[in-house]
């Protein structure tokens, strides 16, 4: 038997009372309340749970889904353990579903955005889903960097405006908890938090979901936390990217406020999946040696979204066309 968890025989451990509140059956159980949701989340973070308790309470959030105020309580008990360095960044791009069926056309968006002098931190994990092409080893295979800590992500930004960062730096534990996908068969709530992290405070921030239920709590959360400009989207593949083979209805926050806007789908019949994900023509689009009529288009779509989110257009139809442009003069900055 373990000791460790047979000294509570007697005695109960301190977070118990949070898996009580949370399952405490069908009529007994509620959600935690987003001081309650701080304090357990501070605990994992500090590594004074056990094992058996984390699980157990990962996976009755799952089943219950998190609130609000829990989402927003474990982000805020992440953000505060943080200690990197105050750094001037524009827009903070989660990225943590990897993609299967098409090309992660979002990347071209960032580096195309960089390129024009937009400071970009994406960060995210890799490899937590298999049969995936994740952003960490796309990124490598361009030539980027993959950032190991703060001094790291300065340089980056100082040199090209665009810094990857793991979520591995970001928080270790919080790795380790997103990697037990595949030992619980299910998605915990670290990959919705993971998200709104904003590990540096970015003036503006981009999540992308793949349930249509989660737009709205990351949308609220992220205005829980204070997120002065933010945009929630159901992204192709779960990423933050622009699919125009259907409607796009965006949950953001415009300074300070909160609004929804729909872009129309873009295209008559859904667009083919890649046979495989080959990086070689993904780079050479990139490059512009090859072209690629749907991802073309990902890329623009993604890329407006962002500059309306940071405040750079005032019309989504201004930001798709100055989005075009960057697009077309990208070989030429």
């Amino acid at each position: 038997m373990n000791t460790k968890r047979n000294i509570y025989k007697d005695t109960e451990h301190p977070f118990a009372q949070f898996i009580r509140i949370i399952g405490k059956g069908k009529n007994g159980a509620r959600s935690l309340s987003y001081e309650e949701a701080y304090q357990a989340f501070s605990m994992i973070l500090n590594n004074q749970v056990l094992d058996v308790q984390l699980g157990a309470f990962l996976m009755l959030l799952r089943v219950k889904e998190e609130s609000v105020d829990e989402l927003a309580g474990f982000v805020q008990a992440t953000r505060d353990q943080l200690n990197f360095k105050a750094l001037e960044v524009d827009l903070d791009w989660s990225s943590y579903a990897g993609k299967r069926k098409h090309y992660p056309w979002f990347i071209l968006s960032a580096l195309t955005l960089a390129k024009q002098g937009y400071k970009i931190v994406m960060h995210g994990a890799s490899g937590h889903t298999m049969n995936r092409v994740y952003t960490e080893q796309v990124l490598t295979y361009l030539g980027y960097p993959i950032c190991q800590n703060d001094v790291e992500v300065e340089q980056q930004l100082e040199e090209r405006h665009f810094a990857y960062l793991p979520l591995e730096v970001i928080s270790p534990i919080l790795s380790e908890l997103i990697g037990l996908r595949n030992v619980m068969g299910l998605r915990s709530p670290i990959h919705t938090l993971a998200r709104l992290i904003n590990p540096f405070n970015a003036k503006a921030t981009l999540q992308a979901i793949f349930h249509p239920a989660y737009r709205s709590s990351h949308q609220q959360s992220a205005y829980r936390l204070g997120y002065k400009n933010s945009a929630v989207i159901k992204g192709e593949g779960g990423e933050f990217e622009r699919n125009p083979d259907a409607k796009t209805l965006i949950c953001g926050i415009k300074d300070g406020e909160l609004y929804e806007h729909e872009l129309p789908k873009l295209t008559d019949n859904r667009s083919p999946i890649e046979e495989e994900l080959d990086l070689s023509v993904f780079k050479e689009v990139w490059e512009g040696k090859h072209s690629h009529e749907y991802g073309e288009v990902a890329v623009i779509e993604t890329m407006g979204i962002a500059l309306y989110t940071m405040g750079e257009c005032d019309s989504y139809e201004a930001a798709m066309q100055k989005a075009k442009e960057f697009w077309d003069s990208r070989l030429s900055v």
